[in-house]
C-alpha cells in the first residue's frame, strides 16, 4: 500500500509535528492585531476632536473602527485552543492505539499536553474581552461628551 501526504498515518504525523506551532502561532498572530488595534484605538481617543462631528453616524464609525476585529478576536481564540485540543487528544489516541503500551501515564501526558492549547486560547481571549470592553465604555463616554458638546452649542 502506498502511503500519501493525505493518508492516516501521514495526517497523523503531521498533525503530531505541526499542531503546537499551528495553534500558537495563530493566537500569537491574533494577539500581535489585538495589542496593535488596541493600542492604535487609545491613541486616537485621545487626540479625537470630537466637535469635528456633524453628525451621530459618523461619529460612531469613527469610534468603532477595529472594534469588531477585538471582539472577532475575543471570541474566536477560545475555539482556536479548543481545537488544538481536540487534535491533541486524537492524536494521544491514535498514538495510544498505533502503540503496545496502554497506561494511565501516557494517556494523561498527552491530554496535559493537549490542554496547553485551550489555556493558550484563554490566555488571549480573556485579555481581548477586557480590553473590548474598556473600549467600548470609552466609546460610550466620548459620545456622551460629543452629545453635551453639541447641544450646548
Amino acid at each position: 500500500m502506498e502511503t500519501t501526504w493525505f493518508s492516516q498515518p501521514a495526517m497523523m504525523v503531521l498533525l503530531k509535528d505541526y499542531l503546537d506551532v499551528t495553534v500558537f502561532g495563530v493566537l500569537g498572530f491574533m494577539s500581535f492585531w489585538l495589542f496593535a488595534y488596541a493600542i492604535e484605538r487609545v491613541l486616537y481617543f485621545a487626540r479625537v476632536e470630537l466637535a469635528g462631528f456633524a453628525d451621530r453616524p459618523s461619529l460612531d464609525v469613527a469610534l468603532t473602527r477595529h472594534l469588531t476585529v477585538i471582539a472577532s478576536i475575543a471570541s474566536i481564540a477560545p475555539y482556536i485552543g479548543l481545537l488544538g485540543t481536540v487534535l491533541g487528544i486524537l492524536i494521544t489516541f491514535h498514538d495510544l492505539s498505533a502503540g503496545t503500551e496502554l497506561s494511565a501515564s501516557a494517556v494523561m501526558l498527552g491530554l496535559a499536553l493537549a490542554l496547553k492549547a485551550t489555556a493558550a486560547g484563554l490566555f488571549v481571549a480573556i485579555p481581548a474581552t477586557l480590553i473590548y470592553n474598556g473600549l467600548v465604555r470609552r466609546v460610550d463616554v466620548l459620545t456622551a461628551r460629543w452629545n453635551t458638546l453639541r447641544h450646548a452649542s
